[in-house]
């Protein structure tokens, strides 16, 4: 379950994808992949959650993360050939890994607990965290607008939690903690984009999570039907084919206008989780989520004006970009 870390903001795919923000060409192909990326991974989360009312989280991930890596190869393969996958950073991968397989694991752990609009509310919150941590991780410089719509931010979190009103569950706890994960993941992965391969950093964990999962099911194993098998690969196919449409849409589109997108996510989990479990978001999430959604626009927003600012003199926005980035 992929989605968990591979929701990252527009800068922050910007940077890993090579899609510079000012790009103005391919908008609508751009937005129309990124839209199916998000539903791909929404689609997986719905089959991960359905699945795991038999299947032990272990072996779904085993699934996953193997089928995911049929993708993963693919765009190897289409992107410059395996050669791109040597490494002289294979601490900082397996590190990236480590990060990403506690993401998913307790992604995947929130949504076998939570109804999935719940789970995403929280999970939103990586881009606000992963703002945060680039001042002492990267020594990025965050201004006061930036610190407000965190601060914002984890207020509509608070809402979303309701602590006091109502015990805080595991299933909370476990979205918080992939939050979390996720953004020290994608901190890496900003670390890593100076010098490695899209490839590399697509492939690398999906391959670490699929051997560590293959020992960690040996101890877990639950029999599975040859019907639970085929969700669980189709479920690793969506996330893999999803990444894959992630990477076209950001080099079809600028980054300012792809990203937002990814909160289209919180419509496909609440429509999933109404016709598949019967689930309805509470009043405090929905609240406490569009609070959370509305600050990291914010700071998607100062992101890219920031970025602007940066850019050189000699190469103006165009027209139908600096638009697209007005209305985000």
């Amino acid at each position: 379950m992929w989605s968990a870390f591979s929701r990252f903001g527009g800068l922050v795919a910007a940077r890993v994808m090579g899609a510079p923000l000012w790009r103005s060409d391919g908008h609508g192909l751009g937005i129309a992949l990124a839209t199916l990326a998000f539903m791909l991974f929404s689609t997986m989360d719905l089959l991960g959650k359905w699945l795991s009312a038999d299947c032990s989280i272990p072996q779904m991930m085993l699934f996953n993360a193997g089928f995911s890596l049929v993708p993963a190869t693919i765009l190897a393969w289409r992107t410059g050939g395996f050669g791109q996958l040597k490494t002289d950073r294979l601490g900082a991968h397996l590190l990236r890994s480590a990060c990403s397989l506690i993401a998913t694991f307790a992604a995947m752990t929130g949504f076998s607990l939570m109804p999935m609009a719940d789970v995403y509310a929280l999970l939103f919150t990586t881009p606000l965290l992963i703002t945060a941590l680039a001042v002492p991780l990267l020594g990025e410089q965050v201004g006061w607008r930036r610190w407000s719509a965190i601060i914002v931010g984890f207020a509509g979190v608070l809402i979303v939690l309701q602590p006091g009103a109502m015990p805080l569950g595991p299933g909370a706890f476990a979205a918080v903690a992939s939050a979390v994960a996720s953004a020290c993941s994608i901190i890496l992965v900003r670390r890593l984009s100076s010098s490695e391969s899209t490839a590399s950093i697509a492939l690398y964990p999906n391959l670490a999570i699929a051997l560590a999962m293959a020992v960690w099911s040996l101890m877990t194993w639950t029999p599975m039907s040859l019907g639970q098998m085929a969700v669980a690969a189709v479920a690793g196919l969506a996330g893999g084919t999803a990444l894959m449409l992630l990477v076209a849409a950001y080099r079809r589109a600028a980054a300012a206008v792809v990203a937002p997108f990814q909160y289209s996510q919180m419509l496909w989990g609440v429509l999933f989780g109404y016709v598949a479990f019967g689930d309805v978001p509470a009043g405090g999430v929905v609240l406490g989520g569009g609070i959370v959604v509305a600050s990291g626009l914010f700071i998607l927003y100062r992101e890219v004006i920031l970025a602007e600012d940066a850019r050189p003199a000699d190469r103006p926005a165009p027209a139908a970009t600096a638009g697209a980035q007005a209305s985000v």
